[in-house]
């Protein structure tokens, strides 16, 4: 078995997923990610049936076999476990777990912390769990070059006499470096497949839910999907443009029934102040000025 410092799979709380600096050795990953998958087939026959409730927990017990340091995994059952309550109409549940899918891809997103300037920096940050590189600035888009350069053109001191440089063989390094570059492009593609699922979902979750918050992040979420149109599903992109159409004026609605609703319970805190003093807030008037925007307070004649 692993370490006991060691990520253990189903430990403490699933939401706190953070890379370990003790991982599982590649064989127990593996068998930890067999078992999860496992675990996540018969979940998804269960959500085809319409079972979702048994899905939830089927999935919640792939995700707890999943080292936690593992984010996509992670984000993929988070998002099916979404889409689960969205299809129960638990809108609150569906929301934080579409966040956590979407937390999730954010952390694996994140490039680590960035060498000193002193470094030898080659341009190509190490990526996610999978180890593919990340875009850094000046490697002209995907550090490619500039890796070969540093792996693949070192000179020959022994023999540096001014003359010409000698240059190692670059076949293997090269290889090695689109190997790298194919397989970040394949992640780039899940991860973009998976934070529109997440987002979809979120989105249509919050806006079931109601109120100015909730629509005003359905919104946000809608416009985030929207230049992604094109490579949405038909019925998706209808969904996001629909939306975008009728949010807004749901949003003001909201907003404005809101706002009044503060503005009469802090009137009924006023009048519990004055009602001592024989006053009420329909004693006093609240004049606009429009040239500051600002308000001020008399009393009516």
């Amino acid at each position: 078995m692993a370490a006991d410092t060691a990520a253990r799979p189903g430990e403490a709380q699933q939401d706190l997923h953070r890379p370990s600096a003790t991982r599982f050795s590649p064989e127990e990953e593996a068998a930890l990610l067999s078992e999860s998958n496992a675990d996540k087939s018969t979940a998804n026959e269960l959500f085809r049936s319409a079972q979702y409730s048994q899905a939830i927990s089927v999935y919640d017990r792939a995700l707890a076999a999943v080292p936690n340091y593992l984010e996509y995994e992670i984000a993929v059952l988070k998002s099916n476990i979404a889409a689960c309550h969205l299809k129960l109409s638990d809108w609150n549940a569906a929301v934080e777990e579409a966040t956590k899918s979407l937390e999730a891809l954010d952390r694996l997103e994140t490039p680590p912390a960035s060498k000193s300037d002193d470094d030898d920096d080659d341009g190509v940050g190490v990526g996610g769990s999978d180890g593919a590189p990340f875009r850094t600035p000046g490697n002209n888009g995907n550090g490619l070059d500039k890796h070969l350069h540093h792996a693949a053109a070192a000179p020959n001191t022994d023999h540096d006499d001014g003359g010409v440089v000698e240059l190692a063989d670059d076949e293997e390094n090269e290889a090695e470096a689109l190997q790298k570059i194919e397989k970040d492009d394949r992640r780039k593609d899940d991860i973009k497949r998976i934070r529109t699922k997440a987002l979809m979902r979120r989105a249509r979750a919050k806006s079931e839910q109601g109120g100015w918050g909730n629509l005003q992040g359905a919104l946000e979420d809608y416009q985030t999907l929207s230049p992604l149109s094109s490579s949405l599903a038909p019925s998706d992109a209808k969904i996001v443009n629909t939306a975008l159409q009728s949010l807004p004026a749901r949003v003001a609605a909201a907003k404005e029934k809101e706002m009044g609703e503060m503005m009469g319970k802090l009137k009924n805190l006023g009048n519990g102040f004055l009602k001592p003093f024989g006053l009420s807030t329909d004693s006093f008037k609240f004049e606009k000025d429009e040239k500051t925007g600002g308000y001020s307070i008399g009393m009516n004649g």
